[in-house]
């Protein structure tokens, strides 16, 4: 069994607001599926729209907060699981709160009282999926919260770590606290390129965490992308994922890079070798949504590592959450997992 709060995740809440729309939808908001964006002034009028829609579901949201709800299903041990991070004063903080209690994760937010809670606009079209998200509250995060003794206590008792690059855009200077806590007692740091635009816009604080990542994950497109920032000249996954492993690094462990692909194999590069994991096939039928589905992989794929189980068994568990995730409607998953 997983002890008390070893994983601890620490990025953005958002409270997902999702909806099946159409294609005149995403043309009307210059929105593509397959792409996780920040919201712009143009975009404001569409919460409202969604919101209206017969459909609509929320659910407690945003990358980070995702993988450790995910994690902490797949352990079923109360309270394995701890996450940090800021929300609003208001009735969508008070849900995300109710939501992410009810999940099992001991929860640190930082309430600010000045904005309203973030939330992600998740618009689904052929079980494909758009995320724009107002980060709201959630991009008032500050390390001072972090460094409070009852918070801080969260960080020294945890042995594995994750967060989304995301956070990068918010908190900079807490991931690094973090992270350098982690090298210097020799705990697991996990990271995550989460989108084409942190590799390409918030290029120089994602090297600065580099070195003391231990596990990094992405997809393919994230993947490239780095490369093409990089110089590398290469969109071969398999190549890119080595490279990325191969990164300079503080601590004397090696770095793995995990990069998912969909449908495809999950890649999995470390010491020199590359090594390929075939996902679980799904009828095209069976598909209802692939929002979450990279989250919920990472989250599979933590609680099998806070386990010290072997990376083959990692990467089954996360292609087993995954596959859950994305026969259902958001993030969201049954009563008991059933992973043997």
């Amino acid at each position: 069994m997983a002890s008390e709060g070893i994983l601890l995740g620490m990025g953005n809440p958002l409270l997902d607001i999702s909806a099946v729309v159409d294609e005149p939808f995403l043309e009307k908001y210059d929105i593509k599926l397959n792409n996780a964006i920040l919201a712009e002034e143009k975009h404001v009028p569409m919460y409202d729209e969604l919101a209206a829609k017969d459909n609509v579901e929320y659910i407690a949201g945003g990358a980070t907060q995702n993988s450790i709800r995910v994690a902490q299903w797949m352990l079923q041990t109360p309270g394995a699981t701890s996450f940090i991070g800021c929300i609003g004063k208001d009735k969508y903080g008070e849900e995300m709160t109710k939501n992410s209690k009810l999940a099992g994760l001991n929860v640190h937010y930082y309430e600010d009282e000045t904005a309203a809670t973030g939330t992600c606009a998740v618009c689904v079209v052929g079980g494909e999926r758009s995320l724009i998200a107002n980060l709201a509250a959630a991009n008032c995060y500050k390390s001072e919260h972090l460094q409070k003794p009852e918070n801080w206590a969260l960080v020294e008792k945890a042995k594995y770590y994750y967060i989304a690059g995301f956070f990068l855009t918010v908190s900079p200077d807490s991931i690094q606290l973090v992270a350098e806590h982690a090298a210097k007692n020799n705990k697991v740091f996990c990271h995550n390129l989460s989108a084409p635009f942190i590799c390409e816009f918030f290029k120089g604080v994602q090297e600065n965490v580099l070195p003391y990542v231990d596990y990094l994950f992405g997809n393919e497109s994230e993947a490239r992308t780095f490369s093409k920032v990089h110089g590398w000249e290469t969109e071969d996954v398999e190549k890119i994922a080595l490279k990325i492993s191969e990164l300079p690094k503080v601590s004397g462990r090696k770095r793995i890079a995990v990069i998912s692909q969909g449908a495809d194999p999950v890649v999995v590069a470390t010491d020199g070798k590359v090594t390929t994991y075939p996902v679980i096939p799904l009828p095209k039928e069976k598909l209802v949504d692939t929002n979450g589905a990279g989250d919920a992989f990472v989250g599979g794929f933590l609680s099998q590592l806070v386990l010290e189980k072997p990376i083959e068994e990692c990467v089954r568990a996360g292609c087993y959450a995954a596959n859950v995730i994305i026969q259902r409607s958001g993030c969201t998953y049954p009563e008991k997992p059933s992973f043997e």
